[in-house]
């Protein structure tokens, strides 16, 4: 901001780079597959009403 000292940007790899590793918790495991099964329950729900109520 400055038009002494610019400011640079921090680039997103070396930002990631710097990150330690967290693994994920079990609670987070099981939210995640929950989102996920409930994703692909609900395109199925959408599919098999598409099928019975716009069939051509």
């Amino acid at each position: 901001m400055n038009a002494t000292h610019p400011v640079e940007e921090p680039k997103l790899a070396e930002e990631l780079q710097k990150m330690p590793y967290e693994p994920l918790l079990p609670i987070e495991k099981k939210l995640v597959l929950w989102s996920v099964l409930l994703g692909l329950f609900l395109l199925g729900a959408l599919v098999l009403l598409n099928q019975v109520l716009f069939h051509a």
